[in-house]
């Protein structure tokens, strides 16, 4: 397995998940930057592209539950991205969202420190704030998970944070709500589901009564933290905790709304019947990172990423079958391979399945 070139800032990386919505954002950007990039994917949603896909990367094709440390040798540092990766999905089996996103997550930490591996970046989340309130959540404000995801990203935090020593560096990347194009779309993202229910039916439908706050994050500027955080001098980032995105990014979800309707053409804002307030609610301060790693800075906004989603979603041709349909939705697409009898309830590829994914044949 190719584990990199030469260079005085080039690293060897491991990406876990490259193959998802935001890996496949970031690993190019990695190349970009000099590092040579390996991937680590089970693929299940290689099948998801949106738009021209990504050339794939020498990758590792595996379940993160069955990484050995011979799997992490030679590597310099570990960004680990892949999880269950939304609310419904990890409400649908959370017994198995624990298993992937909490214990394979700090198995692979432990893994990672026997193997020598220097730096571990993970991918947490904003989302163990929970349900926070009105005041805006520092790295140091209490957390306060309500779905199994959110806690799911605590417990990693709590159970690697002890980790950390001389020679490894865990560091835990707090990621604000995602959105933004990526050739593994995802359409559950509350940026991304205004935007492309408004273009394809003409309503931005709120699910809920919009007075949520949440704070949102383009998925090139959750690349861009990750960049930063790679090379940062190891005395400033050791062991630390940094929400990533801009404090001015917070918004209640009916702002979105607003944003959206004005900018997509011929479009009304609807709510469903019946829609009540999300549990989910919570401002974040995200000037740690910047004042840390001052070559960081966000460089999108909201109203910038719906335009850019408008004219994706123009390009492309979206269609509302599409949108609504198991390609854009995690949860949607996870039921179809299991109806299929290509996954089990456990979420690994069953050994009997002749289907191809990502170039693979499951037998």
């Amino acid at each position: 397995m190719p584990r990199g070139k030469s260079g005085n800032n080039a690293l060897n990386v491991l990406v876990t998940g490259h193959n998802g919505y935001i890996g496949s954002r970031l690993a190019p950007m990695l190349q970009a930057a000099g590092h040579a990039v390996t991937g680590l994917d089970n693929y299940l949603f290689a099948e998801c592209v949106f738009g021209p896909d990504v050339a794939d990367i020498a990758a590792l094709r595996m379940d993160i539950r069955d990484v050995q440390a011979s799997d992490l040798e030679g590597f310099n540092a570990v960004i680990h991205l892949a999880a269950l990766s939304n609310d419904p999905l990890g409400d649908l089996n959370p017994q198995c969202t624990f298993d992937i996103n909490h214990r394979a997550s700090v198995r692979l930490a432990r893994l990672a420190k026997q193997a020598g591996v220097a730096r571990f970046l993970y991918s947490s989340s904003c989302s163990l704030y929970g349900a926070a309130g009105e005041d805006m959540a520092t790295e140091e404000s209490a957390f306060n998970p309500v779905t199994p995801y959110g806690l799911s990203k605590l417990q990693v935090e709590q159970d690697v944070r002890p980790l950390a020593d001389a020679n490894f560096s865990p560091i835990f990347l707090r990621n604000a709500t995602a959105y933004g194009v990526s050739p593994r779309l995802r359409g559950d993202l509350v940026v991304n589901n205004l935007v492309g229910f408004a273009y394809t039916t003409g309503e931005v439908l709120l699910k809920s009564d919009g007075t949520a706050w949440r704070p949102l994050v383009h998925i090139e500027d959750i690349a861009r933290a990750f960049l930063a955080v790679l090379s940062a001098p190891r005395d400033l980032i050791h062991n630390q905790a940094f929400n990533v995105g801009s404090s001015e990014e917070n918004y209640r979800v009916r702002d979105i709304a607003d944003m959206v309707h004005d900018i997509v053409p011929h479009c009304q804002i609807t709510y469903a019947e019946g829609a009540e307030p999300d549990k989910r609610c919570y401002r974040v301060d995200c000037s740690k990172l910047a004042k840390t790693l001052p070559a960081f800075q966000p460089q999108w906004t909201v109203r910038r990423g719906i335009q850019e989603l408008l004219a994706a979603y123009r390009q492309y041709g979206l269609t509302l079958n599409e949108f609504l349909g198991s390609r854009y939705l995690r949860i949607k697409h996870i039921q179809e391979l299991q109806h299929h009898g290509q996954l089990d309830t456990s979420l690994r590829w069953q050994p009997l399945c002749t289907s191809v994914s990502g170039g693979v044949k499951h037998v």
